[in-house]
């Protein structure tokens, strides 16, 4: 069994090394992670489900198949966040990788003028661009959160924030994206990246974020 695992763990480490297109370093890429988890819980699962004399073949063809599969979802993100990074450079939105996860950050600033939830003209063909993106990569769940800072009472703030995430969801629907990919949360000043008691904090807290999750 031990020597199952090795190979499991063999099937992990494969190609486990990239180049980072924007950084320039060596870094383990996300698809050879999700291929390398993939294969772990594959081999896991073949083991579970053969009998005793058939779990050394069953680990092998989990492995191989968790591999395809966790692979095959790296690979999607991958693609996913190479576009979006190509098609939003230079405009302020920050593209953030977390796992198979995509998260964008839209600054307050450059998305929606002072105390109004609607979304800037001059912002538009930025989220033109995101929505040209989204529509190629249709397998991925889209979470829209608005954020405020803490100037103002909570009621105003968790009605702005709600506001001004359903106009940036709104903007991507108009755009074609289907409408059931689409989830608006509003959260109010309750989630700070940065602290209040400044002025550049204050406007760090004020931002709406898009969470791109596979399907």
């Amino acid at each position: 069994m031990k020597k199952v695992l090795l190979v499991s763990l063999a099937m992990a480490l494969m190609a486990c090394m990239s180049t980072d297109p924007y950084t320039g370093q060596q870094k383990t890429s996300n698809t050879a992670k999700g291929a390398g988890v993939g294969a772990i819980t594959g081999a896991l699962i073949g083991v579970a489900t053969s009998s005793k004399d058939d779990r050394k073949k069953g680990a092998l063809i989990g492995a191989a198949g968790g591999a395809a599969v966790g692979g095959g979802i790296g690979f999607y993100m991958d693609k996913q966040e190479a576009a979006l990074r190509a098609k939003l450079e230079g405009t302020g939105v920050r593209v953030v990788r977390e796992g198979d996860n995509i998260r964008l950050v839209m600054p307050g600033n450059i998305t929606f003028g002072s105390g109004r939830h609607e979304v800037r003209p001059e912002f538009y063909s930025t989220l033109e661009s995101v929505a040209l993106v989204l529509k190629e990569f249709d397998k991925t769940a889209i979470r829209i959160a608005g954020h405020t800072d803490s100037v103002g009472s909570d009621s105003s703030n968790q009605t702005l924030s709600e506001r001004r995430a359903g106009s940036v969801g709104q903007l991507l629907i108009t755009q074609g994206v289907m409408s059931g990919r689409v989830h608006v949360s509003g959260y109010g000043e309750r989630y700070p990246v940065a602290s209040n008691d400044s002025a550049a904090g204050r406007q760090a807290n004020r931002r709406v974020e898009l969470e791109l999750a596979p399907l």
